[in-house]
C-alpha cells in the first residue's frame, strides 16, 4: 500500500501530465486559489468521515459554499482518502508556486522569506517591490 505522500506525489504528477496544470498555469492563481481549493477537498473528506452516508451530490453542495472556481471544476470523490490526496496535491502546487514567487515582505519592508508574520503582505517578484 502506498503512503499518503506517495499518493499525493502521484496525484500532483497526474495533475501536471494529464490535466495540464503546470507550474506556469499555477502561477496565474495569485489569490490563494490553490490552497483554498485544497481546503475544500479536505473539508469534503472531513464531512465524509463525520457522515458516511453523504452522497457525492452532498459533497459538491458542501464544497460549492467556498469553492474558488466554477462549479464544473469541483470534483469530489466518494472516497475521503482520494479527497485528501487531491487536497495534498493542491497544497503542494501552492507551496511550489509561493516558493517560485519570492518572499513575503511585511509593511515595514522586512523580508521574512516564507516565515510570514501577522500583517505581512505578499510582494511578488523582487523583494521590496511595491
Amino acid at each position: 500500500m502506498k503512503t499518503g505522500i506517495e499518493l499525493i506525489a502521484d496525484e500532483r504528477r497526474r495533475q501536471v501530465e494529464q490535466e495540464g496544470w503546470t507550474p506556469e498555469h499555477d502561477d496565474q492563481w495569485t489569490g490563494g486559489h490553490l490552497s483554498h481549493a485544497a481546503s475544500c477537498y479536505a473539508d469534503a473528506a472531513t464531512f465524509q468521515v463525520r457522515d458516511p452516508e453523504a452522497t457525492t451530490e452532498d459533497l459538491v453542495a458542501q464544497m460549492l459554499d467556498n469553492w474558488p472556481w466554477d462549479e464544473e471544476w469541483a470534483k469530489p470523490s466518494d472516497d475521503p482518502v482520494r479527497n485528501l490526496v487531491k487536497a495534498g496535491a493542491l497544497i503542494a502546487a501552492e507551496t511550489d508556486r509561493l516558493q517560485r514567487m519570492g518572499h513575503w515582505q511585511n509593511a515595514r519592508g522586512e523580508n521574512h522569506g516564507l516565515n510570514s508574520q501577522p500583517g505581512d503582505v505578499w510582494v511578488e517578484g523582487k523583494a521590496g517591490a511595491k
